[in-house]
């Protein structure tokens, strides 16, 4: 790269990822001067666990997003919906790689906005991937227990007649007119 006037050339900014298809997903960031120093300088932002579902009947390893999800960063939106088994994962090559480490094998994606500005169209993916525990479903809820109410409880007690009962008897002389 020829370099004049004192100016430095670089090669900008790196993101980088992180997760073995395991369920979870790391994302990070480097600027540097050289190529070499963003690869061993990353520094990682966050990791989150990614939620995944099934298309249809629960039958196998879940495969896909739970439901259809939308995350958005600057003007880029993204939107995952649930695919059936053996899609694959239909989409761009930035969020393809970015649902690949997360363990995410059949997804459709639907993307508006600047998707040329990478930074945001892998925020805008890992900001789906982060909502996908931002519902509560049937499978999150606690079992139950049911108590019995007092009067269902002691039914028996209130059911049986009082042995003594108890008369307020006023005199009308003691009241003043």
């Amino acid at each position: 790269m020829a370099e004049r006037g004192g100016e430095r050339g670089g090669f900008g900014r790196g993101f980088g990822g992180r997760g073995g298809r395991g369920g979870d997903r790391g994302r990070g960031r480097r600027r540097g001067g050289r190529r070499d120093a963003e690869e061993e300088k990353w520094v990682p932002l966050s990791v989150i666990p990614v939620r995944r579902g099934y298309w249809g009947n629960k039958i196998g390893k879940v495969h896909t997003v739970p439901t259809k999800v939308t995350g958005k960063c600057g003007s880029v939106t993204v939107r995952l919906v649930p695919a059936p088994r053996g899609a694959g994962i239909v989409a761009a090559r930035v969020p393809k790689k970015v649902l690949q480490f997360a363990g995410i094998d059949d997804v459709f994606t639907s993307s508006r906005g600047s998707t040329k500005t990478l930074g945001n169209f892998v925020k805008a993916t890992f900001d789906c991937l982060l909502k996908t525990y931002g519902f509560l479903t049937p499978d999150f809820w606690r079992e139950t227990r049911f108590s019995r109410s007092p009067f269902q409880e002691y039914t028996d007690m209130l059911a049986k007649p009082t042995t003594k009962a108890i008369t307020y008897v006023e005199d009308v002389a003691d009241i003043p007119a």
